[in-house]
């Protein structure tokens, strides 16, 4: 542990020396942001570039998405940082509830007090040793800043000349230059240490050497549960909400020792969340505009001026504001005219809900949680192989705006992931984000309807507590769409929003059939990756249909992008024109359209992704397994038929085998294989 600076000299050589720094609270956050440039990628997000800075993503349990909120909270910290308007600005984040706002700023708080918590990033402040001569304090001889003032804070008000205090700082070596770098941050002391200051000056007729001897340099505690470094202020009912809770008050054990009425310290800012977060932290206001009048006219000056008052005496502090709200009461702020100066004083960014189905599988990994699962009765309780899927595509679903004459519901699912959607591109989603943004109404901007991360876990809840969930001891994937049917019956209000989420179940479950019929072909050829070896093998054989140099025999050799082995591969017309026909291409026109979309596909993923692999390619994967269906079991019906109809002995051995491949090989227990294959079985949304 680094050892406890004890005088102002001794801080300010170990700063000199390069042990600490003198920065505000926007600098700090900006270096911890940039402090590693490699960890910042260009990416592409809805069609869009834009930047991701991992800095976000570490951690057992870190940000997942938010890239749009990301990238202009870090524009923000940067502006603010370089000394622009952002510097007088609070950093509000409005969205609907469950969208991840108040993760991201707990998050940002974690990560903030870890990257102070390393020693040379430590913040300090001082404390006064009142000499018993000294008359007015009663007892109390030890008084800290009360709003963490950083050391070179009060060297820069050591003395009421600017030019003294600047000499002074020279004598431990600062040049002109890095002496003019602090006066970028220079404010005023508070009022307490101001006042104690002279106190002491007048009592050593301004010595300054005997001045420091009473002074002595601490490090600011680090705590979540102590609010120092980050704070949090949640908004309260009109009834228990006061301005003491933000700026503090009047302490009445202070004034039994204090006899100077006009000495500023017999107020206790500590009582209030800002002092706290006032020596370069971060202030959480939480749902801010819940506010009463009265607090929200204390936070206006705090973010204009970024100064605590109390009966006209003032504190400068140094914080960063970070809020939250969601988008009715923003709106409802909005339309009282007489409270537009801290609606100019707030950069709103609005956060939409998570589009990507992918990352929202690591979202809803978050929703079930690591620890053991057990039922009512204390037995291990099994979680579907499919539940993650089945969850993050209905929940992503009913994110997505309809916009039909572009793009279907499964086009821009895909998109929004990265994915490939047939002849659809990118440009067209961010054509529709782009049409979105323009709205004046927020709530109907791209992403920011429809379920929540709140709703995915009353799903998962709700799907817990059923009767059969607990009999079979397994959360079965179907079983999701009942759970939720349950919320959105429960908890949506708007009739048109329920009838979209309805249809986007529907979607959602024709999703799953999909997958559950490329799941059975690989139980039953007792092989994990069997369906995807046959994709990749169309792939390849397309994509040796258009070489110049193939041969009356048909057979080429390919270098396996994912293995690095050659080998030779025959192709087989008769198999691509079979998987051609379940994609309804008649006309050969139709298909060598379709092949040469796959051949430039496969030639831009390989640059990236060499172990790209079609498997998103939904129609195509559906295609490649009904034609290996009918290929193998004579049509898919005749597998459906001898899974469903067990009365001979053969179809008896075929569905224990595939039971059993699917308990040992797929991740499913008794109960979800058995279930899974009865779904397989029903002719129920065949989408």
């Amino acid at each position: 542990m680094q050892k406890t600076v004890k005088t102002v000299a001794m801080y300010l050589e170990e700063l000199k020396a390069g042990k600490h720094h003198f920065e505000n609270a926007f600098e700090s956050i900006a270096r911890m942001i940039f402090d590693n440039p490699s960890s910042i990628k260009p990416i592409l997000v809805n069609g869009r570039s834009t930047y991701d800075f991992l800095r976000f993503r570490t951690g057992k349990k870190h940000i997942i998405g938010l890239y749009d909120v990301i990238n202009n909270f870090v524009a923000f910290i940067k502006d603010a940082a370089e000394n622009g308007e952002s510097k007088e600005m609070a950093f509000v984040l409005v969205g609907e509830p469950g969208n991840g706002k108040t993760f991201f700023v707990d998050y940002l708080s974690a990560m903030y007090r870890d990257f102070i918590s390393i020693p040379e990033n430590n913040k300090h402040t001082f404390k006064f040793k009142i000499p018993a001569d000294i008359v007015g304090y009663g007892n109390i001889r030890e008084i800290e800043s009360q709003s963490y003032e950083d050391p070179v804070i009060l060297a820069m008000n050591l003395y009421e000349d600017t030019e003294a205090c600047k000499e002074e700082l020279q004598k431990y070596g600062f040049a002109d230059s890095a002496i003019e770098r602090f006066y970028k941050n220079y404010r005023p002391l508070g009022a307490d240490t101001e006042f104690i200051l002279n106190d002491i000056r007048d009592y050593f007729d301004g010595d300054v050497q005997k001045i420091l001897n009473c002074i002595e340099v601490t490090r600011i505690p680090i705590s979540a549960t102590l609010g120092t470094i980050t704070g949090k202020y949640p908004a309260k009912d009109k009834l228990t909400s006061s301005g003491v809770d933000l700026v503090g008050e009047e302490s009445i054990q202070r004034l039994l020792h204090i006899t100077n009425t006009n000495n500023p310290y017999r107020f206790d800012l500590r009582r209030g969340a800002l002092a706290r977060v006032g020596g370069g932290g971060i202030h959480f206001a939480d749902e801010i505009f819940k506010n009463k009048t009265d607090l929200m006219k204390i936070y206006l000056g705090v973010i204009q001026n970024r100064m605590i008052e109390i009966d006209a005496f003032k504190w400068p502090i140094d914080t960063f504001i970070i809020a939250t709200s969601n988008n009715a009461d923003v709106q409802n702020y909005r339309m009282n005219g007489e409270e537009k100066p801290i609606l100019d004083r707030c950069r709103f960014c609005y956060v939409s809900h998570n589009t990507n189905y992918k990352l929202q599988e690591q979202l809803t990994h978050y929703a079930l949680g690591d620890g053991t699962k057990t039922t009512f009765m204390g037995e291990p309780l099994h979680t579907d192989p499919n539940l993650v899927y089945v969850i993050s595509t209905l929940v992503t679903l009913t994110r997505l705006p309809r916009f039909e004459d572009k793009l279907t519901p499964i086009e821009m699912m895909k998109l929004a992931a990265g994915e490939v959607a047939g002849e659809k591109s990118s440009k067209a989603l961010a054509e529709i984000v782009e049409e979105l943004e323009h709205e004046s109404d927020t709530t109907k901007r791209f992403g920011q309807k429809g379920l929540g991360q709140r709703d995915l876990a009353r799903i998962n809840n709700i799907l817990r507590g059923f009767p059969e969930t607990n009999e079979g001891q397994c959360m079965f994937a179907l079983d999701v769409f009942k759970a939720g049917e349950d919320v959105i019956l429960d908890y949506v209000q708007e009739n048109t929003e329920r009838a979209k989420y309805f249809d986007d179940m529907k979607i959602a479950k024709g999703l799953y059939r999909k997958r559950i019929r490329t799941e059975m072909f690989n139980a039953f050829m007792d092989e994990p990756t069997a369906i995807k070896k046959d994709v990749l093998m169309y792939v390849n054989m397309i994509v040796g249909m258009g070489r110049s140099d193939l041969g009356q025999e048909k057979i080429i050799t390919y270098r396996d992008p994912q293995t690095g082995k050659t080998q030779p591969i025959k192709i087989d017309e008769r198999f691509v024109n079979a998987v051609e026909n379940e994609l309804e291409m008649k006309t050969s026109e139709q298909k060598e359209s379709f092949r040469s979309q796959i051949r430039k596909i496969y030639a831009q993923k390989l640059q990236t992704d060499k172990n790209y692999d079609f498997m998103d390619n939904v129609d195509l994967v559906k295609a490649v397994t009904d034609t290996r269906l009918n290929s193998d079991i004579a049509s898919a019906g005749g597998l459906v038929g001898a899974l469903a109809n067990r009365t001979n002995e053969d179809n008896e051995r075929l569905y224990n085998r595939i039971v059993t491949t699917m308990m040992n090989k797929l991740g499913y227990c008794k109960t979800c294989a058995e279930k899974t294959i009865e779904f397989f079985c029903t002719q129920d949304h065949q989408s």
